[in-house]
Order: C-alpha cells, then sequence, then structure tokens
C-alpha cells in the first residue's frame, strides 16, 4: 500500500506524519486489498484539518475529514469515520449484489 502526504500551506512534523502512517495502516487491515491511502493536512488561521483517503479495487473510496485546534485529534476523528464506513462495507460482494441478497432474505 502507498501512502500519500499532502500539506496544505502546512508544516506538518515527522512524528505526526509517522504517526498518521501507522495509524492509516492499522485501519487499512480492516478493508481488503488497500492500494493507495492519501493523507492531507491543511492549515487555514487556527483551523487545522486532516482528511484521508482510502483505494481499494471494487469498493468505494472511503474518505474521512475532520477539523480541529492540534493535527493530532483531527487525525483521530477523521480515522474514527474511516473506520466506521470500513464497517459498513461488504466484504467480498458487490454492491448491488448484497443488496438482492438481503431482501431474498427477507
Amino acid at each position: 500500500m502507498e501512502i500519500h502526504f499532502h500539506a496544505h500551506h502546512a508544516d506538518v512534523s515527522d512524528a505526526m506524519r509517522k504517526r498518521a502512517e501507522r495509524e492509516v495502516r492499522r485501519v487499512a487491515v480492516r478493508l481488503p486489498r488497500v492500494v493507495e491511502a492519501i493523507v492531507r493536512f491543511e492549515l487555514d488561521g487556527t483551523v487545522r484539518r486532516v482528511s484521508v483517503a482510502l483505494r481499494a479495487p471494487q469498493h468505494h473510496d472511503l474518505i474521512g475529514r475532520a477539523e480541529g485546534r492540534y493535527y493530532g485529534p483531527a487525525l483521530v476523528q477523521a480515522l474514527q469515520r474511516v473506520k466506521a464506513q470500513a464497517a459498513k462495507e461488504k466484504k467480498g460482494l458487490p454492491k448491488g449484489r448484497a443488496h438482492r441478497d438481503a431482501r431474498r432474505a427477507s
């Protein structure tokens, strides 16, 4: 899995990048075959924004965004949103088939 970091008008420390990489790898285990992760750090005045996007074949992109006063808490919130989306993804079934199977079971 490749992890790309983007910093828009922001200075991000190496420690924060390593932390983000470690946490993204931990979340990526929940979704099979993740090929790419994009982590964006943005600074807008006193507001810091973090967005995390995971891409996997045959799955929708999982995107989590959060903002806060510091990058650490914003990163945690963005990753929690990605985790919630990963929990909803059907593993191994295309989205259309998953809906048909659910209707048949009712």
